[in-house]
């Protein structure tokens, strides 16, 4: 459900879930927008009067999240722009020939290469998303193998998927979810996610058990982690 209240003359928005747990959590989401988790023991005004306590710390990452977005970088699908694969530029370079019957980008050398029977920008790009969409869903698919001896349990599932608000998500029932952009950042950091997703199938928070999890499998996810947060922004077609 969506609440809101009022802080130093802003109106502060936030969606309200509900879940069978014992602590509140708040996230500001990577378009600005305000998530807040709570116990379902608690009323909605005794949420919101926590809420409010924390109002000058959400303007604030809603802040930092405004000046990271106004820093996107945009890609119009044309020769010549630079793109990332496991954290490495590629130039694209688009091969146009009239007896290709689909559109494909791959890899070449230091190349992002289309072959395309069109010179349409939406298609190529389309052509571009599909390629990360399919090598982030095999990248992942591998690291989760990987690091698979770290845990007793195993994901259900592991999808590649558009999702505008986090990097990777893990179900109640251990279904994997991944942003299909992963496979635009550094191996360590595409691990990072890979490894902080895999913790959720045995700690469904992030507490301190959660992270200590994390912390055993990847002594240095903090640097990982912050790579993310500093270069995320980097990882948009």
């Amino acid at each position: 459900m969506k609440l809101s209240f009022q802080y130093e003359r802003k109106n502060i928005d936030f969606e309200l879930i509900y879940r069978k747990r014992k602590t509140l959590s708040i996230k500001v989401e990577l378009d600005g927008k305000v998530t807040v988790i709570s116990p379902d023991f608690l009323k909605e005004e005794e949420v919101i009067d926590i809420v409010k306590k924390k109002a000058k710390w959400i303007i604030e990452k809603q802040n930092e999240v405004s000046i990271i977005n106004a820093k996107k970088i945009k890609r119009e699908g044309i020769e010549g722009e630079t793109y990332l694969y496991l954290g490495r530029e590629y130039k694209l370079y688009i091969d146009i020939k009239d007896n290709y019957k689909k559109i494909k980008a791959e890899l070449s050398e230091e190349k992002l290469i289309v072959k395309s029977n069109t010179n349409d920008t939406k298609a190529i790009k389309l052509a571009i998303e599909n390629f990360y969409r399919e090598t982030t869903l095999r990248k992942v698919k591998e690291r989760v193998e990987y690091y698979q001896k770290y845990f007793d349990v195993k994901p259900r599932n592991i999808k590649s998927k558009e999702q505008k608000k986090r990097w990777g998500s893990c179900s109640y029932k251990n279904d994997l979810l991944f942003n299909w952009r992963l496979s635009m950042a550094p191996l360590e950091v595409l691990d990072y996610v890979v490894v902080h997703e895999m913790s959720h199938m045995v700690h469904k928070n992030h507490s301190k058990n959660f992270w200590n999890k994390v912390e055993s499998i990847l002594p240095d996810y903090k640097e990982r982690h912050n790579w993310l947060k500093k270069n995320g922004v980097r990882l948009y077609i």
